[in-house]
């Protein structure tokens, strides 16, 4: 991001992601920062914090420290702590065949984050992105505690198709997956068409081959469905029984963006997209 605030409100809301992916609180956050001093103001970093605590803020989560060092680089993010009961506690490791699996935010913030760097990315495109990113998974981790799910992740790093193998290698189950269904940003397909994808989604697609059949995708889809997120959502995995609920109860929260159901587990031992 070209905006310090905005990295800020990012990082923070990308920190908070795994204590919701867990049905947890967050309680406390500390912050760590890499800044190079000689080369960009004090007052850049001053934004960055503002943004990582009005995020702590809309979360109701207190800062309680950190710790920030010289360095080349800029860095931010924060270690965050939240509470659970343990008989409530959501897992990535109890999905059951038969699951509906719900995801609630589109895909493609790495590929439009590598398109700000390349100067390609519309300016609807950059707010829509940034919007995904900051949202909260509150409201989600708060219906599906509620409502209860038998697993749940959330969608970072390793892509759509990483996140959901932990689910499936964890709970020694597969999935299946409809391409259609799958939520994504617009124009991110247009993007991936164009070679703008972040060095890390061609990591994630690698990896992808061991546990997942693209065999019927092209190229692009299959980039996008291992695209690198930041600050994605949450994947849940409900009782059909419960499904219908669970959706209405996600698209009643003003922080949820979709409530998409993308497929379904199954008693198989890979992820199957068509």
């Amino acid at each position: 991001m070209d905006d310090a605030y905005d990295w800020g409100r990012i990082a923070a809301a990308n920190a908070l992601s795994d204590i919701y992916a867990m049905g947890a609180t967050p309680a406390i956050a500390l912050q760590i920062a890499g800044w190079p001093r000689d080369s960009l103001p004090m007052e850049l970093l001053a934004e960055v914090f503002a943004g990582g605590a009005d995020v702590l803020r809309r979360a109701r989560c207190t800062l309680v420290g950190g710790h920030s060092i010289d360095d080349q680089e800029p860095k931010y993010g924060m270690a965050v702590t939240g509470i659970a009961h343990p008989a409530r506690i959501v897992t990535n490791g109890n999905a059951k065949a038969g699951d509906f699996l719900i995801l609630t935010k589109p895909l493609g913030s790495g590929i439009i984050s590598t398109a700000i760097k390349r100067d390609l990315a519309a300016p609807q495109q950059q707010r829509e992105a940034v919007d995904m990113m900051t949202a909260l998974n509150a409201g989600a981790a708060d219906v599906m505690t509620s409502i209860g799910v038998h697993s749940a992740t959330d969608i970072t790093g390793f892509g759509l198709i990483g996140h959901l193998s932990e689910i499936t290698a964890t709970s020694g189950v597969g999935a299946a997956l409809s391409l259609n269904a799958i939520p994504v940003i617009d124009g991110v397909r247009e993007l991936a068409a164009q070679g703008v994808v972040p060095g890390g989604s061609h990591r994630n697609l690698a990896a992808a081959e061991d546990v997942a059949d693209l065999g019927g995708i092209d190229e692009v889809d299959r980039l996008v469905i291992t695209d690198a997120q930041t600050s994605g959502g949450l994947l849940m995995a409900v009782p059909p029984a419960r499904a219908e609920v669970l959706i209405n109860a996600l698209e009643s929260k003003d922080d949820v963006m979709v409530a998409a159901v993308i497929g379904e587990v199954t008693d198989g031992d890979r992820i199957v997209v068509t």
